[in-house]
C-alpha cells in the first residue's frame, strides 16, 4: 500500500469515528495544504476509502470552486496572482460550508474549478442530503487571516499536508509542464505566484488536528 493510501485510510477511519460520535449527523473534514502538496489526491482517496471500505456515503468538496472569475480578477488588478488568498470568495465558501453542515436541503449544488480552462463552473457537482461525510480540500481552509479564520470551527476534524520547499517547487513545475507551458512561463508561475503562495499558506495556517507529511 502506498503512503498516500495509508494516510487516506487513516483520515477515513477518523472521519467515520467522528460521524459515529456526532450521533449520525453529517460531519465535515478539512484537508489543507500548499498547492502541489498532494492534498487533492489525499482527499479523493479518503472519500474513496469512506465509500468503499466503510460503506458510508461521502463526497468531495474542493475549495477551488470559489476562485473569483478572471474578469473580476482583471478588474481587481490581481489576474497574474490568481490563487493568492485574496482571489477567492471566502465569505461565499463559509456560507456554503455552513449550509452543507446544516444538511437541511435535499441536494446542494456546489461550484467546481476546471483547471483545464482555469475557470470555476457553477453547479459543477451535486451533494445529496444522504451524504454522511464531506471532505473539503483547499489551500486556505486553516488560514488565520480574517475572514478565513472563521472556517476552522465549522469542521469536525482538520488535516494539514506538509511538504518541504524543494519537493513543492518540483511538483509545481511538473504540474504546469503537464499543461504544455514553456519554461519561462512555468518559472514565472511557480516562482512569482504558486511557491510564494505555498510558503505563505504553511506560515499562515492554524494548527490542525493532524499533520501528514507527503514529501
Amino acid at each position: 500500500m502506498s503512503k498516500i493510501d495509508e494516510n487516506a485510510r487513516k483520515i477515513a477511519k477518523i472521519a467515520v469515528q467522528r460521524f459515529a460520535e456526532n450521533g449520525g449527523r453529517r460531519v465535515l473534514i478539512a484537508i489543507a495544504g500548499a498547492p502541489g502538496s498532494g492534498k487533492s489526491t489525499l482527499a479523493e482517496r479518503a472519500v474513496e476509502a469512506i465509500n468503499n471500505d466503510h460503506r458510508l456515503e461521502a463526497a468531495l468538496f474542493p475549495m477551488d470552486g470559489y476562485h473569483y472569475d478572471d474578469a473580476v480578477l482583471e478588474q481587481m488588478g490581481r489576474r497574474p496572482y490568481k490563487g493568492a488568498i485574496d482571489t477567492f470568495d471566502a465569505h461565499g465558501l463559509r456560507h456554503m460550508l455552513k449550509r452543507l453542515k446544516a444538511n437541511e436541503d435535499d441536494v446542494v449544488a456546489v461550484p467546481v474549478f476546471d483547471r483545464s480552462i482555469e475557470i470555476a463552473r457553477a453547479g459543477g457537482s451535486l451533494i445529496p442530503q444522504s451524504t454522511k461525510i464531506i471532505v473539503c480540500e483547499g489551500n486556505y481552509l486553516l488560514a488565520r487571516q480574517a475572514p478565513w479564520d472563521k472556517l476552522k470551527e465549522i469542521f469536525d476534524f482538520t488535516v494539514f499536508v506538509d511538504v518541504d520547499e524543494d519537493h513543492l517547487r518540483q511538483r509545481l513545475q511538473n504540474r504546469w509542464r503537464n499543461y504544455g507551458l514553456d519554461a519561462a512561463e512555468i518559472r514565472r508561475k511557480v516562482e512569482e505566484n504558486d511557491l510564494p503562495n505555498g510558503l505563505a499558506i504553511v506560515a499562515g495556517s492554524a494548527e490542525p488536528d493532524l499533520h501528514i507529511e507527503n514529501n
